[in-house]
């Protein structure tokens, strides 16, 4: 075959260019109207979870409904044990740091945005939100400039009483963190406890017996682009009994059994069987999990294992069994428990997805647990010998995207802690995980 046809087609293509060159004509101006009959498309129903990095549930009216929080995917509700879900948070910030349903009245629920486990990539809060009837609709309760909410707790025998503990901000200084109190439901807000603009409340504790007793780890904490500075002599354990008026700082000295020098972050627990049993988590130079038997008073010193240290500004949290004071799980890189008061213990994550943070222990039935990982949501009915993936939250967090050249062209992403996944833009009908 001649080749002349080729090369006759590549002059003139050449021609052509030359001569849109020489005429240079004028660009078109791309506009909103010019898209506008382009739908967005959604590639799926292929799902892939990401961080769960709160949660709350409660016994209502036979069923148990829960609210999850994501790491950067908002809030979802489940009315059937997480059999199903569906977003309810949409239209506010999508960075969730704590939820907290009200004791009397289930269909008031608290939310917290900023998510508080500061790895380098999380994002930023605006304050909190309450609704209440059951999460339809949502108002704007304040403290926008808190950045990150760790800790929600509600009066049981009074819903106008809430603590809210406000670590602040991440990157820099700022006043608006600390612990805050309201007493109208929060159309006002007390700041009750503060150190100073680099120290915010990290853990927040209530005495479901005596809710005048309350107990608020604060935390001297800094990321930089370089570096992450957790602790400081702003650092320390408080209790107060008379509602947050005065307080007592209970880490001072080493005479009740906590740590000497300068602490890190402290996760705490009460337990609500016992409320003279608190647990604290606490980050040292010779961090250990500790707990008390009078209510704070004096500190016994429990395990020190990997899991139980680690990583405590991504790891603060601790859960305590509603029946069994002794019992207290310790979400790590696995999920780990113990039934001697925190002296051992042992994994029950199975082959669950790692990095475990957001926990809720059914109070009617202990066996039945619901726990929220880096991979997602998981309920397990046996305490954790075995555990469900609830495959239904479609929060993946997405570093990067990219496509390539096939037809039709695939899609490529690469998630937080969930690897590199590429799909088809297009599969002939729905594009499905194993696509």
């Amino acid at each position: 075959m001649s080749r002349i046809p080729r090369i006759t087609l590549c002059l003139s293509l050449c021609a052509m260019a030359l001569v849109a060159q020489e005429s240079k004509p004028e660009l078109v101006k791309l506009e909103s109207e010019t898209i506008a009959g382009l739908g967005i498309r959604n590639i799926g129903p292929a799902v892939m979870a990401g961080r769960i990095s709160t949660m709350d549930g409660v016994h209502d009216k036979g069923r148990t409904t829960l609210y999850v929080g994501a790491a950067s995917g908002g809030v979802w509700k489940s009315v059937n044990g997480g059999t199903t879900f569906k977003p309810v948070f949409d239209k506010h910030n999508q960075s969730i740091g704590s939820i907290r349903i009200d004791p009397k009245d289930p269909k008031t629920v608290w939310v917290g945005t900023g998510e508080t486990w500061v790895r380098n990539s999380v994002s930023v809060g605006n304050g909190l939100y309450k609704t209440t009837d059951g999460g339809e609709n949502w108002t704007f309760m304040g403290l926008p400039d808190s950045e990150r909410i760790a800790g929600i707790e509600v009066d049981p025998t009074d819903s106008n009483i809430v603590f809210v503990a406000a670590m602040g901000h991440l990157w820099n200084s700022n006043s608006e963190r600390g612990l805050y109190k309201t007493t109208d439901g929060g159309k006002t807000w007390k700041r009750i406890l503060f150190i100073n603009d680099d120290t915010g409340c990290a853990s927040l504790a209530l005495d479901p017996k005596d809710p005048k007793t309350v107990y608020a780890s604060m935390w001297q904490y800094r990321r930089k682009p370089w570096a992450f500075e957790s602790g400081g002599p702003g650092s320390g354990l408080f209790k107060s009994t008379d509602g947050g008026a005065t307080w007592t700082r209970l880490s001072e000295g080493t005479k009740r059994g906590l740590p000497a020098g300068d602490l890190g972050r402290i996760a705490l627990a009460i337990s609500p069987s016992n409320p003279k049993v608190v647990y604290a988590n606490v980050e040292a130079k010779d961090s250990a999990l500790f707990r008390s038997d009078d209510g704070g008073e004096t500190w016994i010193r429990g395990h020190s294992g990997a899991n139980t240290i680690i990583r405590p500004f991504y790891f603060g949290a601790l859960f305590v069994d509603p029946k069994d004071p002794m019992r207290v799980y310790k979400p790590g890189l696995n999920m780990t428990i113990s039934d001697d008061g925190g002296k051992t213990f042992s994994v029950i994550g199975g082959s669950a997805h790692g990095d475990w943070h957001a926990t809720w222990i059914d109070p009617e039935n202990t066996e039945r647990i619901y726990a929220g990982t880096d991979g997602g949501f998981y309920g397990t009915e046996d305490r954790g010998a075995n555990w469900r993936f609830m495959r239904n939250l479609p929060i993946g967090q997405y570093y990067h995207v990219a496509v390539d050249m096939a037809l039709p062209y695939r899609v490529f992403g690469g998630l937080q802690d969930n690897s590199s996944w590429m799909g088809p833009s297009r599969a002939g009908g729905a594009i499905q995980n194993r696509h």
